[in-house]
């Protein structure tokens, strides 16, 4: 599969070659293809979401993955049997209990996986991650600075919180500072090595913002029934009027655990 140029860019200066490899919070498996492309010994892609699971396992293949009636691998949803790679596996389990042992990993990425953890999970994600690094690990951490505040989407992104924090008692989205991560990660041991800006502006597409809509219309209905109404209504109109946009910035950091 292809990998994006973000992926790449927040990749080409780290020791990939021969490593094992985590990708926190697999979403599509773009940082887990990249991995596996630049010859890493062994790549765990970890999520708590069964639909990303699936998703990776498809888009990059996976040696445990589901197989079919005839015990043959699956398919990848175009008729096409799915390429299996037996360096890699594919694990549904929450990042803040990592189903691998203490020191086996060489190499993490969370790419685009801050600004869904709020602060408390961010701190427990972080431990977790540090558990499994062996000495000398490497991590990479991309993720987005806040909106600016004359954005169009952070609107959207105020009601996508709103909705859930009435509905699940959290935000859905936080979007940390390059400078805070830098600070927050030194804090669990990691030693900041280098950062760049890997996408500005970030473009929002229409269809990116018509799944924040509907997100934040779905967790809408789960809230009392006049301000889910009202919430679900302004998610619906800001989509309509946002359309698309560019803004902000998309960073990538990167640190390494001292030997």
């Amino acid at each position: 599969m292809d990998v994006p140029e973000t992926v790449a860019t927040a990749l080409d200066d780290r020791p990939v070659a021969g490593k094992r490899c985590l990708e926190a919070g697999a979403g599509a498996g773009n940082a887990t293809a990249a991995l596996l492309a630049n010859g890493a010994a062994r790549v765990y892609a970890v999520t708590n979401d069964r639909g990303h699971v699936l998703t990776t396992r498809r888009r990059v293949g996976d040696g445990g993955g589901d197989t079919d009636s005839d015990g043959n691998g699956g398919d990848d949803g175009d008729g096409n049997a799915a390429t299996v790679d037996d360096r890699l596996a594919v694990l549904e389990a929450d990042l803040r209990a990592v189903p691998l042992p203490d020191d086996s990993v060489d190499l993490i990425t969370a790419h685009g996986l801050c600004n869904v953890l709020d602060p408390a999970a961010l701190s427990a994600v972080a431990a977790e991650l540090s558990r499994v690094a062996a000495p000398g690990a490497h991590l990479v951490v991309d993720d987005y600075d806040p909106l600016p505040d004359d954005a169009a989407i952070r609107e959207l992104v105020a009601v996508e919180n709103a909705a859930s924090e009435l509905a699940r008692g959290r935000p859905a989205l936080t979007f940390y500072p390059a400078a805070f991560l830098r600070r927050f990660f030194a804090g669990h041991g990691w030693e900041f090595e280098r950062e760049r800006t890997l996408l500005e502006p970030v473009p929002w597409t229409e269809s990116h913002v018509s799944a924040h809509a509907d997100e934040a219309t779905a967790m809408a209905g789960d809230c009392p029934d006049e301000s889910g109404d009202a919430l679900a209504a302004a998610a619906r109109r800001l989509a309509g009027e946002i359309g698309s946009e560019s803004v902000g910035r998309m960073y990538g950091l990167a640190f390494r655990l001292p030997d």
